[in-house]
Formats: C-alpha cells, sequence, structure tokens
C-alpha cells in the first residue's frame, strides 16, 4: 500500500505543492478517528494514480496549516495543480465522487 510522505513544517508543505504538477495533502489530527480511518481508504485509490504526488500533514505538528489553508475540520483533503487548490473535501469524504474526480483529473493532466 501506497504511504504518503510526512511533512512537518508549513515551508516544506508550500515546497512540496509548489514542485509538484500534481500534489494531494492529506490534513488530520492525532485524536480523529475519522482521519484514522479515512487515510487508508486514500491511500489505496491514490496507489492507482502514482503521478500524483503525496503527502500526509498532521495539524498537532503543524497548527498553522489551519490558517494558511483555512481548515475549520480535519480530515481535509487537498488536491493542487500547478499550486492552485482544484479540490477540497473535508470530514465526510465522498470516496467514488473522489475517485472520479482524482481520475478526471488523471486522465486529462497526464495524457
Amino acid at each position: 500500500m501506497t504511504t504518503f510522505s510526512h511533512i512537518e513544517a508549513i515551508e516544506e508543505l508550500n515546497t512540496f505543492i509548489q514542485q509538484n504538477n500534481v500534489a494531494l495533502v492529506y490534513i488530520s489530527r492525532e485524536q480523529c478517528s475519522i482521519c484514522h480511518s479515512l487515510l487508508p481508504q486514500i491511500e489505496a485509490i491514490m496507489e492507482r494514480y502514482p503521478k500524483i504526488s503525496t503527502a500526509h500533514v498532521s495539524a498537532d505538528t503543524i497548527p498553522e496549516v489551519a490558517g494558511a489553508f483555512s481548515i475549520f475540520t480535519v480530515p481535509v483533503v487537498l488536491v493542487f495543480v500547478e499550486g492552485k487548490e482544484y479540490y477540497r473535501g473535508a470530514r465526510i469524504v465522498p470516496l467514488e465522487p473522489f475517485e472520479a474526480k482524482i481520475k478526471q483529473l488523471s486522465d486529462g493532466y497526464f495524457l
């Protein structure tokens, strides 16, 4: 199973988003049960899209991520294309529509 790279600083997160044409960022907290159950499901989906770079951020480790990305709840799945936010899913992320959006992006961007 794909494991997301762990980001430990806001500067590292900004660099990750800017250096990857398509980047998915999963933001969670330690005490969030939904965060822990959703992550493996998102990881399993992203295995089918290896050209999309993935990272995991703990809002406990980087509290400023909430203000930087206007995050009010966790988990949050953010997808960036060339540094601009393309997709945002928060708290309850419906997996089928999420994967459809990722497939559409992957098919269109990585011809």
